[in-house]
């Protein structure tokens, strides 16, 4: 061994793997919080301005309690850069200390995350219960220390990434600008878009994953001015995307990306592979590297980048307070698309599976395990709770992913109301028009927040489907927005419609 060799405790990998994922868990980088802070300033859009409140709240809220900024806690993603000099002192594959730090971290008892990863993709789906296997990608490069970022990718961004093949004389910012058009706000905006180019599919699909976690620098840029094509291109695309009028959760409004980033790779003469990737509301990712010299010292960042902001306040002004319990269909009918509700009562949960073996039990002509008539459904998989916690992070899942079984519930259960995050297709749409049963969201990236309305939980049914069992929730106050009313409007339809012709009219 060369004396300038180091060599790395695998203990030390596992351990500071275990703390990075801790740690994103909870605390913000604060790169992002700067910039949201200045995107919630400046936002004129009063839902968008209402949701943003509830990120940057529900953001300090999570850092002073060590509890997850989202439900989601996402698939582990590591980019390792290992240093030639540097020698791994383990039995086990790197890959293998990396998981053991993944299941450290999930399984912690004093914060435990949310485990999401299911073992076959293709039938059975069936939960590893510990978050792991974590997705590595390692690179050798010169020198003599292990360097590691690592990341939780939550499923609503991850499922709209997107690569295409284009034709050499395309334009980039074109595809860029049709494609996040057509996303929705399933990858809960505000946050990053990341787009790389070149190399081949699979090339540009990694660049940009892994760029999505430099640090936002999109003030530097526009004050100093872009350098070469590539920061030209960061400029077009963070003005094109955001004059698109998407807006914070997709309501409508100025900011829908705090920053783009933009990665080139040389490619084959024929080929334009392009991908591009979201980045959510809540950007968990860290790096650091480790010498040989212990585990990574991960020093808490300074609240004083959190702004303080009066949520309960903010929500109450111009909010409808509704009581689930002695809710009709009269007074569902009066709520208005974009109206903001204050919901305190009794409410059931149910998402993908649960919503699945429903189906399966209405379709084989067997009754259901509980009422949904005259109910109110929240799609959430929450956290597992700790200490005298009612339950864990609490915020709502993509409700697009129940969209092929929303007219056969409605019709069967007489259902009067549902609560998810993001726009609903045009086939759930109809069905909410045909039977007068509106659609109301909460904010994604405010799990932690959310939770604090909740007053009491208890499973109903499907127990062994864990945090994806049928809940009921006892809530106070708990913030939506109506969505998609009675009639068919749509805040998503109509919020960034509205904000587009604004942006292009100053």
């Amino acid at each position: 061994m060369n004396r300038q060799d180091t060599i790395v405790a695998g203990a030390d990998i596992v351990k500071s793997v275990a703390e990075a994922l801790q740690y994103i868990s909870y605390y913000h980088p604060p790169d992002y919080i700067r910039y949201l802070s200045a995107a919630y300033e400046r936002e004129e859009s009063p839902a968008a301005k209402n949701a943003m409140a509830q990120i940057l709240a529900n953001s300090r809220m999570a850092a002073f309690g060590r509890r997850p900024i989202c439900q989601d806690t996402g698939l582990v993603v590591v980019f390792a850069k290992v240093g030639m000099s540097v020698r791994i002192d383990s039995p086990y594959s790197l890959a293998d200390l990396i998981n053991e730090g993944v299941r450290r971290a999930y399984l912690d008892p004093d914060n435990p995350l949310r485990a999401s990863v299911v073992i076959d993709p293709l039938s059975t789906r069936r939960n590893t219960q510990d978050n792991t296997p974590a997705v590595v990608h390692v690179d050798l490069i010169p020198g003599n220390e292990l360097t590691f970022i690592v990341a939780a990718k939550g499923g609503g961004s991850e499922n709209k990434a997107r690569f295409t093949q284009l034709n050499p004389s395309a334009s980039v910012s074109d595809w860029v600008v049709d494609t996040v058009s057509t996303l929705g706000s399933g990858w809960c905006p505000p946050g990053l878009i990341a787009v790389g180019v070149g190399g081949s599919a699979e090339k540009a699909m990694l660049m940009a994953k892994e760029v999505l976690n430099e640090p936002i620098d999109m003030f530097d840029l526009l004050s100093r001015g872009p350098s070469g094509p590539g920061e030209e291109l960061r400029i077009e695309l963070y003005q094109r995307i955001n004059a698109l009028g998407i807006g914070a959760q997709g309501l409508g409004g100025l900011t829908t990306v705090v920053d783009v980033k933009v990665v080139t790779f040389p490619t084959h003469v024929a080929s334009k592979p392009i991908a591009l990737i979201p980045q959510c509301a809540a950007n968990r990712h860290i790096k650091f590297s480790l010498d040989g010299s212990g585990p990574a010292v991960l020093t808490p960042p300074d609240m004083s980048d959190w702004p303080e902001i009066d949520v309960d306040r903010t929500l109450l002004i111009g909010a409808r307070r509704v009581n689930l319990n002695t809710l009709t269909r009269v007074e569902t009918a009066k709520w208005r698309a974009g109206e903001i509700l204050l919901l305190s009562g009794k409410m059931l949960t149910g998402r993908d599976a649960a919503h699945k073996r429903m189906a399966d039990l209405m379709e084989a002509g067997m009754p259901l395990p509980v009422d949904l008539k005259g109910r109110v459904i929240y799609y959430v998989g929450p956290v597992p709770a700790v200490r005298d916690e009612i339950v864990g992070p609490a915020g709502p899942t993509t409700s697009t992913r129940m969209d092929v079984f929303t007219r056969k519930v409605l019709q069967a259960t007489g259902l009067y109301a549902m609560v998810g995050k993001a726009e609903r297709g045009p086939a759930a749409i109809d069905a909410i028009v045909e039977h007068r049963t509106p659609y109301m969201i909460a904010v994604g990236g405010a799990a932690y927040l959310i939770s604090k309305s909740i007053k009491s939980a208890r499973v109903l049914a499907f127990e062994d489907l864990g945090m994806e069992a049928i809940h009921e929730f006892e809530v106070q106050d708990m913030p939506v927005t109506v969505a998609v009313d009675v009639d068919g409007n749509s805040i998503h339809r109509d919020g960034p419609a509205e904000w587009r012709h604004r942006i292009a009219t100053r």
